[in-house]
């Protein structure tokens, strides 16, 4: 028995399953594909994490206002390049050896002042970490923090958004994300979620959009599930019509079963019947689970005070992290958020007005992250959740229309929790204006290889027949954060 897509497609949909744009469609649309069976993606490391929450800052972070102050340009403020003793950056070999495309560190930045850092920081906890002022509430987990100070990317413009979570340059096109091949290599740790789940708004589509947290060649089952903090409709298409009531779409999913049962025997050799098997099931537990996922009423007051649930800044991203710790809580290997959506290249990309902009940003996400931090650790959920901030790069020492920087690649910060990672430790460096990472320097992949070594993988196993990677897709683990 065979069903053309558009037949099998109309079918469901008088059904009234209607899933429309999770996994089940995707899996749908691409019928053809072979599903590789779990039994053969075999662990290779003993994992330290089961989990991880992927904090993404969309636009570019200025590092030196954030997780890496540089009080040198407080002191050479208003002077060029040039005129301070910092001008050799500018015959520096990373130059010369790192490719990065559209973009010349002379253009403007020898002409540009070196602008002054625009908020104050202190050292936090015992480990004495400088933090920026506008991050007290993550400050306070100082303790618990790897910072990487010395990470690069290639691509200057935010196209970087893309590689931050593929590896590869927009123009080399599209390839797996981060996500995915988590999604890829492990096995479920649930049977009612999906293992790969997206909150915010994803980055704008000038810079791959979506693909940010899709697999393509690894197949759409490994592509992020879009969840919205809505219990009335928290995935697209993933609640019956009305009118169909659950004991009705029950007895529709048995006769699917069988009819995809007899589909099976005919054709033993074909996984992408049991793949569609599996995501169909999926999908009827997942009406019940995922509302539950996002129904704060079980949480207390004090809990949601926690998050800034009560207050009008930070209720939105607060909402987000506290449905990423209840999401790990329940088996989910990898929870990816977006922050700071504007339909542009991103609210965090502050050419002008710096102060104003990162100020407000900050003051959204402090109070959530941090109390992310604090309540995965009280629960102890933080040792086995490994916990990933990042933007695509950081901001130039010289300002740009008078109050503001320019994007910046050669060097910024990413911080890492949790999950095994050492804490209350900074790793590698950007030199003393914070232009280029010049200590233990860090490709973007050696964060991926890091992060799949914590769950267990060896990111040099992970490919599939027919499909070259590139020694930099593979990264370097980053054995010096390792506890």
């Amino acid at each position: 028995m065979s069903f053309p897509n558009a037949t099998r497609r109309a079918f469901l949909s008088e059904m009234g399953l209607g899933f429309g744009s999770i996994a089940l469609a995707s899996m749908l649309q691409n019928e053809s594909r072979a599903t590789e069976a779990m039994s053969e993606k075999l662990s290779h490391i003993a994992p330290k994490a089961k989990s991880v929450i992927w904090l993404f800052m969309i636009g570019g972070t200025s590092h030196m206002e954030s997780f890496d102050p540089k009080p040198m340009l407080n002191k050479y403020a208003g002077k060029t390049v040039e005129e301070t003793p910092f001008k050799d950056v500018l015959n520096s070999p990373f130059l010369e050896n790192e490719r990065v495309v559209a973009f010349d560190p002379n253009n403007g930045f020898i002409r540009n002042e070196l602008y002054p850092l625009q908020i104050g920081f202190q050292k936090r906890g015992e480990s004495g970490l400088e933090i920026s002022d506008w991050w007290p509430h993550v400050g306070e987990s100082a303790d618990d923090l790897c910072l990487v100070r010395s990470m690069w990317t290639e691509d200057s413009n935010h196209g970087a958004q893309l590689q931050f979570h593929t590896g590869r340059h927009r123009i080399d096109g599209f390839f797996p994300t981060i996500g995915s091949w988590a999604n890829y290599g492990l096995g479920s740790l649930n049977e009612n979620l999906p293992q790969f789940v997206v909150m915010g708004t994803p980055i704008a589509d000038c810079c791959g959009g979506m693909e940010a947290h899709r697999a393509n060649y690894l197949g759409p089952q490994y592509d992020g599930v879009p969840l919205k903090i809505d219990p009335n409709d928290p995935l697209p298409f993933a609640k019956p019509p009305q009118g169909v009531y659950q004991e009705e779409q029950a007895g529709e999913f048995d006769l699917l079963r069988k009819l995809n049962g007899i589909t099976a025997e005919q054709y033993p050799d074909d996984e992408s019947i049991r793949a569609r098997m599996k995501s169909y099931e999926l999908a009827f537990r997942m009406q019940t689970a995922v509302p539950d996922v996002v129904r704060f009423d079980e949480e207390t007051e004090e809990t949601q005070k926690l998050y800034g649930l009560p207050q009008k800044e930070t209720k939105d991203f607060g909402q987000k992290m506290l449905t990423a710790r209840r999401l790990v809580e329940r088996g989910v290997r990898f929870v990816q958020v977006y922050h700071g959506s504007n339909g542009g290249a991103g609210s965090w990309d502050s050419h002008k007005s710096l102060k104003s902009s990162h100020s407000r940003l900050s003051k959204q996400v402090d109070q959530p992250i941090g109390a992310l931090l604090k309540d995965l650790k009280q629960r102890g959920l933080l040792d086995e959740t490994l916990v990933v901030w990042g933007s695509e790069f950081g901001r130039t020492p010289g300002s740009q229309h008078s109050d503001g920087r320019d994007h910046h690649p050669y060097g910024f910060t990413v911080w890492m929790a949790g999950g095994g990672i050492k804490g209350g430790i900074a790793h590698g460096k950007t030199d003393e204006i914070g232009f280029h990472a010049v200590e233990d320097r860090h490709y973007i992949t050696d964060l991926h290889a890091t992060v799949l070594h914590q769950l267990g993988l060896n990111s040099k196993e992970l490919t599939i027949p027919g499909r070259q990677r590139l020694e930099k897709d593979f990264g370097h683990v980053i054995h010096e954060v390792i506890s």
